[in-house]
């Protein structure tokens, strides 16, 4: 393991890239030399109240800068030529969900970035949540035994009115849209738990306040030996405070409700190797809760920068969302994309 710090150059400087620069800076192990940014308001902020070099484009910093890795919180469809020129550098990089736009892109990238030994992982922090670890590991151990049914929700108030549809979220050709921007997280939730599924099915998008993009999505996964799992995000929901996931799985030994704060796990027959009892059980984010060195949004947000400098300074140790995870979760939503359209949506 090197001692020295990782110099770390930051490629978009908006609310995500802000977040990622003041977790990773946190890090003993690394250190934000530099930002690049189009914003002159952002640059002059940063420069003056960060100490770092700032410039306005990816290419004058990655000419200028002798860097180890990058972090890349720019919109989606900018993603591809930026990544591009991280290669040719020879840089890690870690790159803000759903990584690209386009699943034959995204695999040809992760192929890439595999075969040159540079660490990739894309910003997916279901995977790092305490308690969806726990769920991956209660599934692992076959305490529901073999899953029939299952779901995974998310809902959020981000558009709960007309707006003018002038930013890049607003149109699919840069990333904007309730799938790309949210449903994104739910897929790979159940790719992190279930693997891929086999097809897509019944897929409706459904418009609230948007007018280009689906403001609710709704899908069947089929998967191997007539397991299914649904899929609902809607962002349009003034119920909830913030962006909150919701995962349900039914399975021949029981039924499991979970969000990103505890479990409920409901068994027909006590686990005793497992410490169930028969019946409902408890497990609460403070039973699962790792203890993080920095807390900005969420404790998942630092554990995934945290496993990336890890991956950079530990050769060999397995990424947990590497590119070719997020590119899965690409195919997926291409296939809803498909099947909506198979179905007759947007005539």
């Amino acid at each position: 393991m090197d001692s020295k710090p990782l110099r770390v150059g930051v490629i978009g400087a908006g609310r995500m890239g802000m977040t990622h620069h003041s977790i990773i800076n946190m890090m003993p192990g690394a250190a934000v030399v530099a930002v690049a940014d189009p914003s002159k308001v952002m640059t002059t902020l940063i420069e003056k109240y960060a100490s770092v070099a700032v410039y306005k484009d990816h290419g004058a910093m990655l000419k200028a800068e002798t860097l180890d890795s990058v972090l890349v919180c720019t919109p989606p469809s900018a993603n591809g030529a930026i990544l591009d020129a991280v290669a040719d550098k020879g840089l890690h990089a870690f790159v803000e969900k759903p990584f690209l736009l386009d699943a034959a892109r995204a695999r040809g990238l992760a192929t890439r970035f595999a075969a040159a030994g540079l660490v990739n992982q894309t910003g997916y922090v279901n995977r790092f949540n305490n308690v969806f670890e726990r769920v991956r590991a209660l599934l692992d151990a076959d305490v529901l035994g073999s899953v029939i049914r299952f779901r995974s929700e998310m809902f959020s108030p981000t558009i709960v009115r007309e707006t003018e549809e002038s930013g890049w979220r607003a149109t699919h050709t840069n990333g904007g849209g309730a799938i790309f921007e949210m449903a994104a997280h739910a897929i790979d939730l159940m790719h992190y738990l279930f693997g891929p599924p086999d097809r897509v099915i019944g897929t409706w998008l459904s418009k609230v306040f948007s007018r280009q993009v689906e403001d609710i999505v709704s899908s069947t996964f089929v998967y191997p030996d007539g397991v299914a799992g649904q899929i609902y995000v809607n962002w349009s929901d003034k119920s909830y405070r913030k962006p909150t996931n919701k995962l349900e799985i039914f399975g021949r030994k029981g039924r499991l409700l979970a969000d990103q704060h505890g479990i409920k796990l409901h068994l027909s027959a006590a686990d005793p190797v497992h410490g169930f009892k028969e019946g409902w059980n408890n497990i609460f984010i403070t039973d699962v809760f790792k203890p993080v060195p920095f807390y900005v949004r969420g404790m998942e947000f630092t554990a995934q920068l945290a496993h990336f400098v890890t991956c950079i300074q530990n050769p060999g140790t397995p990424n947990r969302c590497s590119f070719a995870d997020a590119a899965a979760t690409l195919s997926v939503i291409e296939q809803l994309f498909a099947d909506y359209q198979a179905n007759g949506g947007a005539k």
